[in-house]
C-alpha cells in the first residue's frame, strides 16, 4: 500500500489539519466513520475545499484519525515508562490514556477494520505501543506490584474496555464511569492475586487485529 507522503505545512494549514483530526475524532467517536465529510468540515471551522485539501478522501482521513491516536497512546506511554518512578504508577497512568481510544471503539466498522488493518504506519505505532505494554508487564511483575497471571494481551484488552462502559450507562454517570471501572480494575491487577484467573495469560498472539474474514 502507498502512503501518503509527509509534506511540511505552513503553521496555517498545520492548524486546519489539526481542527480537521480533532473534530474527526469526535464525530467518529459519536456516530461513527461514516458521517458526511460536510459535517466534519463544518465542526472543524474549514470549507469542504480545505478538508479534501488536507485529505484526498474518508478512507484518508480514517488512516489520519487512527495514526493520530495511536501516535499519541504510544507517545504518552512512552513518557510514562521514562517519568514514573515505579512501574505501577507507569501501569496506573498508561491505563488512565484508554479514552485516547473512544475513537476505536465507536468507530469500528468493516471499512475502518479494512482501513486501519492495511495501514503500515499504524500497524508499526499499534506494535510499539504493545512492545512498551509488553515491558511494563514486566517491569510491575519483577518489581512484585502486579500479579503474575496476566499478560500484554490482558492490559491491552482492559486498556479499551475501560472507554466500553460509556455506551451501557446514562449520560450523566458516563464522565465518570471510566475512572471507577479502571479503579476496579487496577485493584484486580494488583499483586498478591486473592484468586487464580482462568485460563492462561493473554499474550499479543490473542489479540485480532486487520481486516474482517
Amino acid at each position: 500500500m502507498v502512503t501518503e507522503p509527509e509534506v511540511p505545512l505552513r503553521a496555517d494549514a498545520r492548524r486546519n489539519r489539526d481542527q480537521i483530526l480533532v473534530a474527526a475524532r469526535e464525530i467518529f467517536a459519536e456516530r461513527g466513520a461514516e458521517v458526511p465529510m460536510e459535517e466534519i468540515a463544518r465542526r472543524a471551522s474549514v470549507g469542504v475545499g480545505t478538508l479534501y485539501r488536507r485529505f484526498v478522501d474518508r478512507d484518508a482521513l480514517i488512516r489520519a484519525v487512527f495514526r493520530d491516536t495511536f501516535q499519541a497512546v504510544a507517545d504518552e506511554t512512552r513518557a510514562a515508562l521514562t517519568e514514573e518512578r515505579t512501574a505501577w504508577a507507569a501501569l496506573t497512568r498508561i491505563m488512565r490514556q484508554s479514552a485516547w481510544l473512544h475513537v476505536s471503539v465507536q468507530a469500528k466498522s468493516p471499512r475502518v477494520t479494512a482501513v486501519v488493518g492495511s495501514d503500515e504506519e499504524t500497524s508499526r505505532v499499534r506494535d510499539e505501543l504493545l512492545d512498551m505494554l509488553d515491558e511494563v508487564v514486566h517491569r510491575a511483575q519483577e518489581e512484585g506490584s502486579l500479579r503474575r497471571d496476566v499478560g500484554v494481551g490482558d492490559l491491552a484488552t482492559l486498556f479499551v474496555s475501560v472507554v466500553h462502559q460509556n455506551q451501557s450507562v446514562t449520560r450523566d454517570s458516563a464522565g465518570f464511569v471510566p475512572g471507577r471501572v479502571l479503579g476496579i480494575m487496577m485493584d484486580g491487577l494488583r499483586a498478591p492475586a486473592h484468586d487464580e484467573l482462568p485460563g492462561r495469560p493473554l499474550t499479543r498472539d490473542d489479540l485480532e487485529f486487520g481486516p474482517p474474514g
